[in-house]
């Protein structure tokens, strides 16, 4: 692996491990001066990213993590709903099963995030339950989709992390076990199933806070109720 792609990685990981956050805002010379390279190398890192649409950047600013509305995470959503289940589709399309070696992959890797849960490791966490994802594709056999499902995983990352409680986090483990199960007895309809709705909690989600009025908080506030009287503006 390149410095550059080592930079790409890391940078990846840090997104999903909720170490970054939106509008964080990556330096060439600060990553550079980090990773012992020159700015030309972590320039090369960005781009990729960019590509990717994990970074964007700002003329005269630099790069940065981009903050994810809730029109886009709808798209993000609706598009790993095609691919995972998809995945699953052609599982069963081409009479396969999951085999031993894969599924104990998984399973370990469901041990992982019950331990992260439980251990109440919030960056661990959130890291393997975007992982899963991820695994899962590469278990199923598609290097290709793994690495798109990846960079889709950061961007829905960005925008769960704003909203994602504990409980969240543990539905999620729940639903991921449900799916796993599925396959370990060979009922891929019902794991194509369970993912749809799996990631179907997550676009109900996005409809809800779409719903919610930005200015609730500051209306509340300001409507007088319990304490001093506010006259409106007048038009």
């Amino acid at each position: 692996m390149s410095l550059a792609a080592s930079i790409s990685s890391r940078i990846i990981e840090a997104a999903l491990s909720r170490k970054l956050e939106p509008n964080a805002r990556l330096g060439e010379q600060d990553i550079a001066s980090l990773f012992g390279c020159s700015r030309t190398i972590v320039r090369e890192a960005m781009v990729e990213l960019a590509v990717r649409g994990i970074v964007v950047v700002s003329p005269r600013k630099g790069w940065f993590l981009p903050e994810v509305d809730v029109a886009k995470a709808r798209e993000l959503y609706e598009a790993r709903e095609v691919i995972e289940t998809g995945l699953l589709r052609n599982l069963a399309r081409h009479g396969r099963v999951l085999e031993a070696e894969p599924l104990d992959r998984l399973r370990e890797h469901l041990s992982q995030q019950k331990e992260a849960i439980e251990g109440d490791d919030v960056s661990r966490r959130s890291y393997l339950l975007g992982d899963f994802h991820v695994c899962l594709a590469e278990c199923l056999g598609s290097s290709i989709l793994a690495e798109k499902l990846r960079d889709l995983t950061v961007l829905t990352t960005l925008f769960t992390m704003r909203h994602q409680t504990p409980g969240d986090a543990r539905m999620s483990y729940a639903e991921h076990v449900a799916v796993i199960e599925a396959l370990a007895n060979n009922d891929i309809a019902t794991a194509e199933r369970l993912m749809c709705e799996h990631l179907g909690t997550w676009e109900t989600k996005v409809h809800l806070i779409d719903q919610i009025d930005p200015l609730e908080g500051l209306r509340r506030a300001l409507s007088g109720q319990g304490g001093p009287h506010v006259d409106r503006a007048k038009s």
